[in-house]
């Protein structure tokens, strides 16, 4: 019986013996781990080139998960998505990576010797060169259950903009065409001051019993108008039109002059604010003073026709036209034509 008790001592002993040389295996089995389905490893591994005493910290997604000398590793499981890395205490070096699921990723730590405080270099080894310095280093404690991914900086929510203050209607100064001359705003008022050139139609003639010739051009051709506008583009006024020929005889010389009286109405068409087309007609009457050596005055009927275009700026504007004008002054026998055509510019004040 005391030998069956001493066999039955001797073989636990033995078996604690045995158990008691058994090497570890959690660093081999760490070093050759892969992750969870759904999740990633983060192995962190300090190797000097020349070895420095202090041991460095390690932070993953602000978690730490200790305190690395050199040779020694720890890892981390974590979520997939960005994940950050802060390896040192005093000089702090920050490393991020964009972390996949189902991978698994080295890093790498070296800490520069003969630098106070201790300063890191830190970068990613690839998984071959990753796994063979784990072989070779030892595990730090116990990996910690699962790291969740850093949170994405979130954009600050917008801040609603207050609405913008609701700004007075701005004061429309009236244009030219709003300007009333009467009550209701209809009309206004407006004086153009044309010239330009200007010539006689019939430059052959008998004046006075004389068959005469007249110089075509006239010099000068001008005019002046007064006329009441209307908004909807009608328009009437009146108009004295002056010009001035000298003309040649047999020995003689003198000069005609004719003045012409005309009542207008036009029609001024709105293509922009600042551009009006127009078209008018015109009766009146003319009168012809002939000086020097011919002496004497004439008179008849008038009628015209004009086409221009007119720029409006405020109440200012510029115009070009083509005006005709025929006339004949004097009794049957002895009667002058003095019409003729020409084109004029000028430019308009509207009241």
């Amino acid at each position: 019986m005391n030998e069956l008790r001493a066999c039955i001592v001797s073989g636990v002993f033995l078996l604690a013996a045995l158990l008691g040389a058994a090497p570890p295996v959690h660093a081999q089995d760490a070093s050759r781990a892969t992750p969870p389905p759904g999740k990633v490893l983060v192995f962190v591994f300090r190797s000097d080139r020349q070895p420095v005493a202090a041991q460095v910290p390690v932070l993953v997604n602000l978690v730490r998960i200790g305190d690395l000398a050199n040779g020694t590793f720890a890892v981390a499981t974590v979520n997939p998505g960005r994940t950050f890395l802060r390896i040192g205490e005093q000089a702090v070096a920050v490393f991020t990576l964009e972390a996949a699921a189902n991978r698994s990723y080295f890093v790498r730590v070296e800490a520069v010797s003969s630098v106070r405080p201790v300063r890191t270099e830190v970068r990613l080894v690839n998984e071959v060169d990753g796994r063979r310095a784990l072989a070779q280093s030892r595990l730090l404690g116990a990996a910690p259950a699962a790291i969740g991914a850093a949170p994405r900086a979130q954009p600050p929510a917008p801040v609603a903009a207050p609405p913008p203050p609701v700004a007075a209607a701005p004061r429309v100064q009236p244009s030219p065409q709003a300007t009333a001359a009467e009550p209701g705003g209809d009309w206004n008022f407006a004086l153009i001051a044309t010239g330009g050139a200007f010539k006689l139609a019939n430059t052959n003639q008998t004046v006075a019993g004389l068959a005469s010739t007249f110089d075509a051009t006239s010099k000068p051709a001008v005019g002046i108008e007064a006329e009441f506008r209307h908004r909807a583009g009608f328009a009437v006024g009146g108009e004295v039109f002056y010009y001035r020929n000298d003309l040649a005889a047999t020995g003689l010389s003198a000069k005609q002059q004719v003045l012409a009286l005309m009542v207008n109405g036009k029609y001024y068409l709105r293509v922009a604010n600042w551009f009006h087309p127009f078209v008018g007609v015109g009766v009146g009457a003319t009168d012809a003073v002939y000086s020097g050596d011919l002496k004497g005055t004439a008179g008849g009927a008038a009628f015209q026709g004009m086409a221009g275009m007119e720029f409006r700026f405020e109440n200012v504007g510029l115009l070009v036209q083509y005006k005709y004008l025929a006339s004949t002054t004097g009794k049957s026998g002895s009667d002058v034509k003095v019409g003729g055509s020409g084109v004029l510019a000028g430019v308009s004040i509207a009241f």
